[in-house]
């Protein structure tokens, strides 16, 4: 909110952004939409600004450290030396987990998170990026931008979770219309077809999240021995 106030140009990512975020900005902050932007008219921008003296706020959804595009703008700013600094967010899986009200690591049942998604109309998936060879490895995956293409998830999982692995989809999550959907990968398909969610969608796969008979964690066991902190006298 601090630097949204403070600085006189704003580049927003249009309707994935609250449009409440904007009311942070200061009265007569330059507004600009960057949705139907070319990269080259977003450096442009940044360059004007620049050259203006003036400090910019890029306001993108989610955190930027994934499928952001940020990279390639950092590279521009790079180009023409224009300092700039990166604030975290909250990325969606996280709103998303929070709707769920789970966490999505649990002892003895998935350690591990991968955050994913399928191949688009953007970008092609890595080779070796796959959901069977995530799969494979039984931890809880958080996939993005594949709601249009559960019929493909399900089928590239269910060999590898079962059919009665829990499913949980997330749409719009932390937004005024948030909805979730749960069921199984046998059950999901059905579940969504008659309560579609389109495009802003997150697909939960995975058994912790609905473990419940699971051990818990030595961290708060009353006789576990922190490196800091520790328990005097245990």
């Amino acid at each position: 909110a601090r630097l949204l106030a403070s600085c006189p140009v704003c580049l927003h990512a249009g309707s994935i952004v609250a449009p409440e975020l904007l009311q942070h900005c200061a009265p007569g902050t330059k507004l600009i939409n960057t949705a139907p932007m070319s990269l080259d008219e977003i450096e442009a921008a940044y360059l004007d600004a620049h050259k203006s003296g003036q400090d910019v706020s890029r306001l993108h959804s989610g955190d930027l450290s994934v499928w952001s595009a940020v990279a390639e703008q950092i590279r521009r700013l790079e180009k023409h030396g224009i300092p700039y600094t990166l604030t975290p967010g909250v990325p969606s899986f996280a709103a998303a987990a929070a709707a769920l009200r789970r966490e999505l690591t649990i002892p003895e049942v998935a350690q591990s998170l991968v955050l994913t998604r399928i191949s688009g109309r953007a970008s092609k998936m890595p080779p070796g990026e796959t959901l069977a060879g995530f799969g494979r490895t039984g931890a809880t995956l958080a996939i993005h931008l594949a709601i249009h293409a559960i019929d493909r998830v399900v089928a590239e999982l269910t060999p590898h979770y079962g059919g009665d692995c829990p499913v949980a989809v997330v749409f719009r999550a932390s937004w005024p219309d948030e909805r979730v959907l749960t069921g199984t990968l046998a059950t999901i398909e059905a579940l969504l077809a008659a309560d579609p969610m389109e495009r802003t969608a997150i697909i939960f796969v995975g058994r912790s999240l609905a473990a419940e008979g699971f051990g818990e964690s030595s961290l708060y066991d009353a006789h576990y021995q922190r490196r800091f902190r520790g328990r005097d006298g245990l």
